[in-house]
């Protein structure tokens, strides 16, 4: 069955990548996916461009395993020599813009789920759910559809991480910063000059150290971004604009640095959102434990996935490389895609039978 499902399985992959499939425009990608389960005889369901679907013995009183990744991409950038759209094999690769990320992990974990779809005895249930809206962190995606799916007490998040097992990842909070002065001609002294002011709040960005240090993803770090001020070569400016990029690690929640931030400056500072959280996972977890066991290691990732939006112990475990993603000319393996499969049925097959 597994061999047959292979075949299948790139034939999605090649229908995915052939679709365009842009952030907020993923309506036609849906149906692909939506035909592809419904061909198993899998009941799905459909939330904007969500779809999910759980397993034929789904029962309530046992524990639920999310199976998730995205079917939306990026916009093929301006350095691609090859047409995006066309899901060309040349030796042993396929090319194709989200075949990367994060089609190959989409598509690998759909057959999973068709894999165990009919077992009886599980002992959890499976729910998968192929979602929208996670290159640009859209309000449609994944964040919405969990609030119409069962209690997940645990997720696969599949990103391209080479099967490689990521137990915590970093959460983002980007936060706006407005320095205020005295508008007047540069000559005279009668001004308060912005951006003298927002100075001191930069440098104490720079400097400043979070005391809780991780074990996978180290340190927080703070990065000034952007800076906007002035108008003319002889206004001081009344205004001072900044953004600041903040990767958080799991020791922390964003409302908290964002609290220890606005606490030791001076500038105005407002948070975009607050809901790209970092997540985990304990070592310790069957699956972690499990995946170590078959030779898997367990990293920390640097990266925002959907996993952000979850409140439940997650992994990122998924096909390809990371460094791949959004670069032009996009590409899979295939013999990623063949032993990607393999390894997400044996590892999930550690503790659901």
């Amino acid at each position: 069955m597994i061999e047959s499902l292979q075949e299948k399985t790139l034939d999605l992959l090649k229908n995915l990548i052939q679709t365009q499939s842009f952030s907020e425009e993923e309506a036609e990608t849906a149906l692909h996916i939506q035909k592809w389960l419904q061909e198993f005889g899998i009941k799905t369901e459909r939330l904007y461009n969500n779809i999910w679907a759980k397993n034929k013995h789904f029962d309530e009183s046992k524990p639920t395993i999310l199976l998730n990744s995205h079917h939306d991409t990026v916009r093929p950038n301006k350095g691609y020599t090859r047409n995006p759209f066309e899901a060309t094999i040349e030796d042993g690769k396929l090319f194709g813009l989200g075949s990367n990320d994060a089609g190959a992990s989409l598509v690998a974990l759909l057959a999973t789920f068709v894999h165990y779809y009919e077992q009886e005895n599980l002992k959890y249930n499976l729910i998968v759910a192929a979602t929208g809206e996670e290159e640009n962190s859209g309000q449609n995606g994944l964040c919405e559809l969990i609030k119409y799916l069962p209690i997940i007490d645990f997720a696969i998040i599949g990103e391209p991480t080479q099967m490689q097992l990521a137990i915590a990842e970093k959460g983002l909070l980007v936060i706006d910063g407005y320095a205020k002065g005295i508008a007047g001609h540069a000559a005279h002294n009668n001004t308060k000059n912005a951006i003298y002011e927002v100075l001191q709040d930069i440098e104490w960005i720079k400097s400043y150290q979070f005391p809780k240090e991780s074990e996978f993803l180290g340190k927080v770090k703070m990065s000034v971004t952007q800076i906007n001020a002035g108008s003319q070569h002889n206004v001081v400016p009344a205004s001072c604009h900044f953004v600041v990029d903040v990767r958080i690690n799991e020791m922390y929640q964003n409302t908290e640095v964002f609290e220890i931030i606005d606490k030791n400056t001076n500038s105005e500072l407002k948070a975009r959102s607050f809901r790209l959280n970092s997540s985990s996972i304990p070592k310790e977890h069957p699956f972690v434990q499990a995946g170590i066991k078959d030779g898997h290691t367990v990293y920390g990732s640097p990266t925002l996935s959907d996993q952000a939006v979850l409140s439940c112990p997650s992994v990122k475990l998924g096909i390809g490389d990371s460094l791949r993603s959004h670069q032009a000319d996009e590409f899979i393996y295939l013999h990623e895609l063949e032993n990607g499969l393999k390894d997400y049925i044996k590892l999930l097959g550690n503790i659901l039978t």
